[in-house]
């Protein structure tokens, strides 16, 4: 594709397509260009370097995000449904969680997002302090919550690349790891469980950790009306 038909967006669109196939180690200006049918030489016309890249393509994603209207189904609920947003966000692209390490990301639709999500702690009645440890509650609580998915992606792509039976290999980690944790009584008998999946967390553990916290903030408001 000549770069006088590339457009921006186009190498946006393709990085995200790339890095959900290959990860942020599988991204390079060669490997996009690739698969832009152009030369790696033209999307440098249009981005500065693979920073600037990750960069654009890290804030695209959170356009994915419906932002609700808490007027329509209070503050509690806006926040859980963003949240759950975010999270499936980060479940579609696990490389964002890998970039949150090496990159601080910044753009019109994570400021759209973060921007709404103060607004709605703000309106609960939360002061502008209060709603930025608020937010950044939920965030980090999201983020610890998606780690294993993104680690896991990054692990099958790794194993993938290298010789042997990826499968096979994973597998056989697994058996390691069981061995180890049978060593200790209480994780014995989780394994010891029929539907017992080693490394695993109970299906409710993300809605259950949400609504625990968002316990904690409804009742800081409570509180305060109160005295």
């Amino acid at each position: 594709m000549p770069r006088n038909t590339l457009t921006k967006d186009q190498i946006i669109r393709t990085a995200v397509e790339l890095l959900d196939d290959e990860g942020l180690e599988g991204l390079n200006m060669r490997s996009l260009g690739k698969r832009l049918d152009s030369a790696a030489t033209a999307v440098y016309w249009h981005v500065k370097n693979k920073d600037d890249l990750v960069q654009l393509v890290g804030d695209e994603v959170w356009d994915e995000i419906e932002l609700a209207d808490p007027e329509a189904v209070g503050w509690r609920s806006a926040i859980m449904s963003m949240a759950v947003g975010l999270r499936e966000m980060c479940v579609r692209h696990p490389w964002l969680v890998q970039a949150f390490g090496s990159y601080l990301f910044y753009g019109p639709a994570k400021a759209r997002y973060d921007d709404h999500c103060l607004a709605v702690y703000e309106g609960a009645g939360f002061t502008p302090p209060e709603a930025d440890r608020a937010a950044a509650g939920v965030f980090t609580f999201v983020l610890g919550n998606v780690l294993g998915t993104a680690a896991t992606a990054s692990l099958t792509r790794r194993l993938s690349r290298d010789d042997g039976d990826p499968d096979q290999r994973l597998a056989d980690f697994m058996a390691k790891a069981r061995e180890v944790a049978e060593a200790y009584p209480r994780l014995r008998s989780r394994l010891e469980s029929p539907s017992a999946e080693f490394g695993a967390a109970p299906d409710d553990t993300f809605t259950h950790g949400l609504h625990t916290l968002l316990d904690g903030y409804e009742h800081q408001l409570t509180a305060r009306r109160a005295s």
